[in-house]
């Protein structure tokens, strides 16, 4: 029986691994690699333990266009790409590519709503997505079929969370966190939610009311204010929601493909990181 379909929030997994690891690892041009080989051998660990029929790695615009549109602040506070990491990031499809992996991007939307497509599509076709990202809104993509491996940070493996532990987390079903976010808001995407709106609140809010239309359309019920902070912001939150929804596109399911270690190791070794290419080539 083949693996899963392992599909990866690859600006995440970037990112993460720049910050982890100290950008003194050069290589023979002093270029830092770092992001690259913490990537790697993250990747590597997981793919040891889930043994996926395929890799896909996922890129996409930092604020997908109608995202700003909808709310011109989303995303507009966070920080410039360190130019370390910009290096890095411009030459990651092909040294990914060395590997056997598959690599994808898009111009219109996110690498989220890309990893949230592969794993509709995998799961439509029968199969199993795993979506390894350090986002809490690819929380929204659970379902039968699709589970997410969230990247901690520090050196511990990934954290599977299945819909079970979605509620557990947020105290919602999965198909709610678009509106749990929309109400508790997100700062890293500079989402405030709801004004006094907080986590408890958010999720019994939905609980109760099944949406947050539904919440606005009874907010006269509710503790004044809730109510008013619902009344007060629901065009806005009508916006929080569709920028939290995860966006289906159309992808083609790649073929399984088995990792080229003989390639990442030269790929590896290109770029000065000896020791990886020795590991990969050892089996």
């Amino acid at each position: 029986m083949a693996g899963p379909l392992l599909v990866v929030d690859t600006p995440s997994l970037l990112y993460r691994s720049f910050f982890a690891l100290p950008e003194t690892i050069t290589d023979a041009d002093g270029m830092p690699v770092n992001a690259l080989l913490g990537a790697v051998n993250r990747l590597l660990l997981v793919i040891a333990a889930e043994r996926p029929r395929a890799v896909v790695h996922c890129f996409g615009p930092d604020a997908a266009p109608y995202r700003v549109r909808l709310y011109p602040a989303y995303h507009a506070k966070r920080p410039a790409m360190p130019a370390g990491l910009r290096r890095q990031w411009d030459i990651a499809a092909d040294f990914f590519n060395a590997f056997g992996w598959y690599v994808t991007d898009h111009a219109e939307v996110e690498a989220d709503d890309l990893l949230f497509s592969y794993g509709l599509a995998e799961a439509t076709a029968g199969g199993h997505a795993l979506l390894l990202t350090g986002d809490r809104d690819l929380y929204g993509a659970v379902r039968d079929g699709v589970s997410v491996l969230y990247l901690k940070t520090g050196a511990d493996g990934p954290e599977p969370v299945d819909a079970n532990e979605v509620r557990r987390r947020y105290g919602v079903d999965p198909a709610l966190v678009a509106q749990f976010i929309a109400l508790r808001g997100d700062p890293s995407d500079g989402l405030p939610g709801a004004p006094g709106i907080g986590a408890k609140t958010a999720a019994d809010l939905l609980r109760r009311h099944g949406s947050i239309e539904q919440a606005i359309a009874r907010s006269l019920r509710e503790r004044p204010r809730v109510g008013a902070a619902l009344r007060e912001h629901a065009d806005e939150l009508r916006a929080f929601v569709e920028i939290a929804t995860l966006q289906e596109v159309a992808v083609e399911l790649p073929a399984d493909r088995e990792t080229n270690r003989a390639g990442g190791a030269a790929a590896a070794r290109a770029r000065g990181m000896e020791r990886l290419a020795k590991r990969l080539e050892a089996g």
